[in-house]
């Protein structure tokens, strides 16, 4: 498609620094990908967009989510429950009850509560597998990202231990064993995973959660799979202080050393929340390189507290952003996530202030975190994270992956003085007017193409009395 994007309000970039701003207006875009962008004139044959009143940010990359949750909002066995007792609460109580028309059904939900934030590219934490499972998760979750047209990375989970006893367990809880997990990583990779720097589909090697999901030896052998079929690692680690005593009874060390021992630090690897970590832990993921997917949102909800990502960031470690399962989030868009990580950063500085009158600073780093910062992490930072160079950002060459959002149709966004912000830093749900992936539109005016959403909620009111009965 040959598409001018024009008169854009605004341009973030998702770059660092002084190139966080684009002065645009204009963003032409040719074969999936950015041609140019400043003052440009049309050409002929060229769709265009209008784009006045409207903010641009490249595409959103969400690095950390389970899609299969979409139906399992707000249950009241686990709204009000820290992560350990929500786990069995919901998921592990209601992920067997599910169906694979649930599963498609959730994948769906998701997916489209996502493009409709402005998310071109999502990286699925899928742990729904079991022995004998008779429908293929991975391919539906596939088939339902494609069919919207976007970017879609399988975290492939799941693991050899449960956290039930087996007497308890139900088929669909069942863990799975080493070589048949290790085996359906090798075919799902040579069936989906594809190295280009704009691929529209990866897999990833994800055990769910280490030591509570594989033992030591089972998770190098991951990671050396891994490695050897050049896919990237990736699992939940430190989301509260039970993985501290967890680690610390079993092996004597916190979990960032132990993930050392066991060859899953480095670039190619990224964790799930990360909030309790100390110093040395910080270190050692900042020289290493290892990613983070921030879920404020969740780690909020669950009272697990608030990831120190500025201190990541500033020691090397690879920032991204995440907005984690539904039934943790209520919600899991991008738009409130990034929201929320804006806020929240800003919070922890302000919380972690002294008095001058103390030997404090005051609050001279509580407004350090920027939108600017926000949308580099949730964009240029998942790229990043995923190993996408392709994505993430705006500027030519890069693939045509673009959320135009459109401040004028609602009060929220009046009044601001700097347009640019308004996406992340007013909160709600900004209009979208289009988002791109590859240059095709995949939502036009605030909805996507042929999508009956009316019939989306009322079929998952349906499932979730089914799921509940």
């Amino acid at each position: 498609m040959n598409l001018l994007i024009r008169n854009a309000t605004a341009i973030l970039t998702g770059l660092p620094g002084s190139a966080a701003r684009h002065a645009g207006p204009d963003i032409r875009v040719r074969n999936g990908k950015i041609a140019a962008m400043g003052g440009l004139q049309p050409e002929p044959g060229e769709r265009q967009i209008d784009a006045g009143g409207c903010v641009i940010y490249p595409a959103w990359v969400n690095t950390h989510h389970h899609l299969f949750q979409s139906l399992l909002k707000g249950d009241p066995m686990g709204i009000n429950a820290t992560l350990t007792p929500w786990l069995t609460a919901t998921p592990i109580r209601l992920r067997p009850r599910m169906d694979e028309d649930m599963f498609r059904l959730a994948a769906r939900i998701g997916l489209v509560e996502l493009a409709l934030s402005g998310c071109a590219t999502v990286a699925d934490h899928n742990y729904h597998y079991y022995p004998d499972m008779p429908y293929d998760s991975s391919a539906i979750l596939f088939e339902e990202a494609q069919a919207l047209g976007l970017r879609f990375v399988l975290c492939r989970g799941g693991g050899t231990l449960s956290r039930l006893p087996e007497s308890d367990a139900a088929p669909a809880s069942q863990p799975e064993t080493l070589d048949g997990y290790l085996a359906d990583i090798e075919r799902l990779a040579a069936r989906f995973h594809d190295s280009a720097p704009d691929a529209m589909q990866r897999v990833v090697v994800a055990p769910t959660t280490p030591v509570h999901s594989m033992r030591p030896q089972e998770l190098r052998e991951c990671a050396n799979l891994a490695r050897r079929l050049g896919l990237h690692l990736h699992s939940h680690l430190s989301e509260t202080v039970h993985y501290h005593d967890s680690v610390h009874t079993q092996h004597a060390m916190k979990p960032v050393h132990f993930c050392e021992t066991l060859g899953w630090l480095g670039p190619d690897v990224w964790f799930a929340h990360l909030v309790k970590l100390d110093a040395d832990e910080i270190a050692l993921l900042g020289a290493t390189g290892t990613g983070i997917a921030h879920c404020p949102q969740s780690n909020g909800r669950l009272g697990s507290g608030i990831a120190p990502v500025r201190a990541l960031e500033e020691a090397g470690a690879a920032v991204s952003i995440g907005v984690d399962g539904a039934a943790s989030n209520e919600a899991a868009d991008m738009l409130s996530e990034t929201h929320a990580a804006w806020l929240m950063q800003r919070a922890r500085a302000g919380e972690a202030a002294v008095a001058l009158h103390r030997g404090g600073q005051g609050e001279a780093d509580a407004a350090a975190t920027t939108v600017e910062d926000v949308v580099r992490w949730g964009t240029a930072g998942g790229a990043k994270v995923l190993g996408l160079p392709g994505i993430g950002t705006l500027a030519p060459g890069q693939a045509a992956d673009i959320a135009i959002y459109a401040l004028d149709r609602d009060p929220r966004f009046f009044g601001l003085h700097d347009p640019a912000i308004g996406p992340v830093a007013s909160g709600g749900a900004a209009y979208l007017l289009a988002l791109l992936v590859g240059g095709r539109e995949i939502v036009r005016d605030g909805a996507v193409p042929g999508l009956d959403l009316a019939a989306l909620g009322r079929q998952a009111r349906a499932a979730v009395a089914r799921l509940t009965a």
